[in-house]
């Protein structure tokens, strides 16, 4: 089977030649300068904070399913997340795999999403990041399986500077040991992104390998408030999902839905 996580990053290292060849990263730098006295809202903060915890995702198409909602609007569905009691948002940004771009987080600030907003891409230069703090986003994913230690831990304080948060992503054992790199957040993906098998058992089996003190994040494939429930039984504070809510008419209501079983039961 192909690998489609090799297949995204190899397209992102020359979407990022073209980025760099039309704004220059120090062009980039100057417009978000201005940016770096605003205190933006703190997503680990918020997940701790939360009785539900859940970052309700803003996807309209993946890799493995193709579009799940292609006339999805960011002006409307982040900000029915946030009225309908979502901790925070994730926003998928990369356009080729996902039919995302930056833009739909501006567009959600500008319709007055004040939650924090995860900026959900293949981060693999500091130059993302500074698209990431330029668009309204308070954290961002570093996944573990696209980068080394040394080049995630350099991500990460680079992104403390720019006044970011970090969710690290993590789907192994072995992976696990970049958790003593202490980012915000540590996040277990329920999938693989190799094959874009998921299992959410994969949270269950790695949560005990995580920092007892760590914010814990369960990502992908969750469907069900009884499993939600159990992770937060497991230690996790976080979960992400967002296909389960992008799916149907209303994701905003879909959500609401969601949330009121699990406070029920």
């Amino acid at each position: 089977m192909k690998d489609i996580l090799t297949e995204i990053v190899a397209h992102k290292r020359l979407e990022l030649e073209q980025f760099k060849a039309d704004k220059p990263m120090s062009l980039m730098e100057r417009e978000v300068e201005p940016l770096l006295t605003t205190t933006l809202p703190s997503m680990r903060t918020a997940l701790i904070g939360s009785e539900t915890g859940i970052i309700a995702e803003f996807k309209r198409k993946s890799p493995s399913k193709g579009w799940i909602k292609e006339d999805g609007r960011a002006e409307q569905i982040p900000l029915s997340y946030q009225n309908n009691g979502a901790t925070a948002m994730s926003i998928l940004t990369d356009s080729k795999f996902f039919g995302g771009n930056d833009g739909f987080i501006t567009a959600a600030r500008r319709s007055g999403v004040s939650a924090p907003i995860l900026y959900k891409n293949f981060v693999i230069d500091e130059y993302q990041l500074l698209q990431a703090r330029l668009c309204g986003a308070s954290a961002v994913l570093l996944i573990a399986a696209c980068l080394s230690k040394e080049e995630c831990n350099n991500l990460l304080q680079k992104a403390h500077g720019l006044g970011m948060e970090v969710l690290l992503e993590m789907h192994s054992k072995e992976e696990t040991e970049y958790a003593d790199l202490f980012p915000d957040m540590c996040g277990i993906n329920n999938r693989n992104l190799g094959t874009f098998i998921t299992q959410v058992e994969n949270s269950f089996k790695l949560a005990e390998l995580l920092p007892h003190d760590s914010c814990k994040v369960s990502e992908s494939g969750i469907s069900n408030p009884k499993t939600v429930r159990e992770l937060r039984d497991a230690g996790f504070n976080g979960f992400l999902i967002g296909e389960n809510f992008m799916k149907t008419d209303n994701p905003g209501e879909a959500l609401a839905r969601f949330i009121n079983d699990i406070k029920e039961n």
